[in-house]
């Protein structure tokens, strides 16, 4: 379970969110064209280029990092879900790319000065608690080269003021059902989801958290890991408001 104290999920709750039920949902969630278009958005907003080296903190299965792999980079990627992982390698197979995947945790990486750009997307920044999340910021800066961008994708939270919670999402699949219930915690300053997973005749249940951090935030923490400039966009790199769903940060080292 979370950490009662600042809610910050332990590496269990990573580890049993983001399982084989993941990918079972993941084309309907994400289907391939979405996928294709959000590599699109990361390859402009990241100013990549062929032969350009970056790396994906949280990587998943592999469906940003293999079509950016295809687009030209030299990809590594890194997550803390070996069955993730696996996915992922037979993905990259399949589209005959090579990509470095590495099981580990993004708050301690194997790379320094290795990379042209590094990215975590589709919320996967904020899991931990403030110290563990700015320490994640201080290993992507140093695995980045003088230079490097790191963009973030995460939810707006001042859009978030606009619903009211506990919101609930049905997703299925065939005969499988994943129900997905956010709910906010103004004190932690979290979003929660519990997810029920109905699937084969069996039910799970998985939880997981992130911290909320607005643009003030992103400036703070990301100047202190390092990095010189930050800018904000909206969704797909418009330009951020208020009312905008995703907050889009890249930090310039």
């Amino acid at each position: 379970m979370s950490d009662s104290i600042n809610g910050a999920v332990s590496l269990s709750d990573i580890e049993s969110y983001f399982c084989d039920d993941y990918i079972h949902f993941g084309d309907i969630v994400n289907p391939s064209e979405t996928s294709d278009h959000q590599a699109g958005v990361i390859w402009e907003l990241l100013s990549l280029r062929h032969g350009s080296s970056v790396l994906e903190l949280g990587c998943g299965y592999g469906r940003i990092s293999n079509r950016l792999a295809e687009k030209g980079a030299r990809v590594a990627g890194l997550d803390i879900s070996p069955i993730l992982l696996k996915k992922a390698e037979a993905d990259a197979a399949e589209r005959g790319v090579d990509v470095e995947y590495v099981l580990g945790d993004m708050r301690s990486l194997p790379w320094r000065d290795q990379f042209d750009a590094a990215f975590l997307w589709y919320t996967t920044f904020g899991y931990f608690d403030d110290a563990d999340n700015e320490r994640v910021l201080g290993e992507a800066a140093s695995s980045l080269r003088k230079g490097g961008l790191l963009l973030i994708d995460h939810p707006n939270h001042f859009d978030s003021l606009r619903y009211k919670f506990p919101v609930c999402y049905i997703t299925q699949h065939k005969n499988d059902a994943r129900i997905d219930i956010f709910s906010n915690d103004v004190l932690s300053e979290r979003s929660n989801l519990e997810r029920i997973i109905v699937r084969d005749g069996c039910v799970r249940r998985t939880h997981l958290s992130y911290r909320q951090y607005g643009f003030s935030d992103y400036v703070r923490m990301l100047r202190s890991a390092g990095f010189e400039t930050v800018e904000a966009y909206g969704e797909e790199g418009g330009a951020f408001t208020s009312d905008s769903s995703r907050l889009v940060v890249v930090a310039y080292k």
